[in-house]
């Protein structure tokens, strides 16, 4: 018996071995005490608790409350139909060097959650750019429905790196450290910093901006804008990092990234003092009526759309990763329907597909599959 129990032991102390210094180095080192000071003049920090504040400020509480509902925690366990597609998802390999080589244009390449690439005037934008296999510093939990479309090593360069908020399915440690040799500028929300330096990117080439703050480069305007979401990767503190929506934007196009967030007025906040755009990727997936104080259940996704006063809908946050609890393909056919309803233009492109904002597009309902 004494043999067995060492055996296992044995096994044990291996295994932590072999996984925990990984798992370590991916939920990566948040700000210092120190290192968070250096917020405390922004309006969305509180020096007292030393973190960034919800803008709804019993957030948490509301959440906690609804989710102790027992039904609610069997149905995580129990789990529900079509939480996976029955097949692959259709996907279209585009040529991703003639991609990078358009000129005086907008497109765009949707590759599953919210990870977009996109073409703006010449340069490429990469938003919350996730190719690993998991969305969780344990590779077995939230896996992929399927592999990327494309490997990083595929797009022939990057100008710009976009980060909204650190959780997994967003600030992929895999994903920064695949791209910090080949992309020119990584743009994050308030602390998002140091992730990307404990994964070796140069401090030179990040830039940190609050809500309402902008830069300009290369002649493409960068707004960091609200969202009403929160942070953490360890699940021992939170919001130590800022989270926050994007505008992309030249004399000639407007775009905005909604990130994670639930409904509030800053959407229209962000419609009325920088819409409208010309084409609004808007989250629309992996949420439930017990955490919509985080994200954006479909009709409250319209309202903020027409908040926006954006021209465009392009649904992204859904169709790679089982993070809620309706089927895989609720939110896409979801939105469909409410597009018709609604009569706003809906783009949803397969995976790897070029999506040109100025060219005539008709939706086709590729996920039936």
């Amino acid at each position: 018996m004494k043999k067995y129990v060492l055996l296992i032991l044995g096994f044990t102390a291996l295994w932590l071995l072999i996984t925990v210094p990984p798992m370590v180095e991916n939920v990566g080192f948040a700000p210092s005490y120190d290192e968070m000071m250096r917020y405390k003049d922004s309006p969305q920090f509180d020096p007292k608790l030393i973190k960034f504040k919800n803008k709804l400020p019993d957030l948490f509480e509301r959440m906690r409350i609804r989710n102790l509902d027992w039904n609610v925690i069997t149905e995580w366990f129990v789990g529900f139909e079509q939480e996976t597609p029955p097949s692959q998802l259709p996907e279209v390999k585009t040529n991703l060097a003639d991609f990078c080589e358009l000129q005086d244009q907008v497109a765009s390449i949707w590759l599953g959650h919210s990870t977009i690439l996109m073409n703006f005037y010449g340069k490429i934008v990469l938003f919350d750019p996730i190719f690993s296999d998991a969305a969780s510093p344990i590779k077995i939990m939230v896996r992929r429905f399927q592999k990327p479309v494309f490997d990083i090593k595929d797009i022939p360069k990057i100008d710009f790196v976009l980060i909204s908020h650190d959780h997994y399915d967003h600030l992929d440690m895999e994903s920064i450290k695949a791209l910090k040799n080949k992309t020119k500028h990584f743009i994050v929300p308030l602390g998002v910093s140091y992730y990307l330096k404990y994964w070796g990117v140069s401090s030179q080439k990040i830039t940190e901006l609050d809500w309402w703050q902008g830069t300009e480069i290369e002649d493409v305007k960068f707004i960091a804008t609200p969202a009403q979401h929160f942070s953490g990767r360890s699940g021992f503190w939170n919001n130590v990092t800022l989270w926050s929506s994007w505008i992309v934007q030249n004399s000639q196009k407007n775009i905005y990234f909604s990130g994670d967030s639930g409904y509030g007025k800053h959407f229209k906040q962000i419609g009325d003092k920088y819409g409208p755009f010309d084409l609004a990727f808007i989250e629309n997936g992996q949420y439930n009526v017990k955490w919509r104080e985080v994200h954006l259940l479909p009709d409250e996704s319209v309202q903020a759309f027409e908040d926006l006063r954006a021209k465009i809908y392009f649904p992204i946050h859904w169709g790679m990763f089982d993070l809620s609890l309706h089927p895989w393909d609720e939110p896409i056919r979801y939105i469909f329907k409410l597009s018709q309803k609604h009569q706003f233009q809906l783009v949803a492109p397969k995976l790897g597909e070029t999506y040109h904002l100025d060219d005539s597009y008709t939706q086709e309902k590729w996920w039936r599959l």
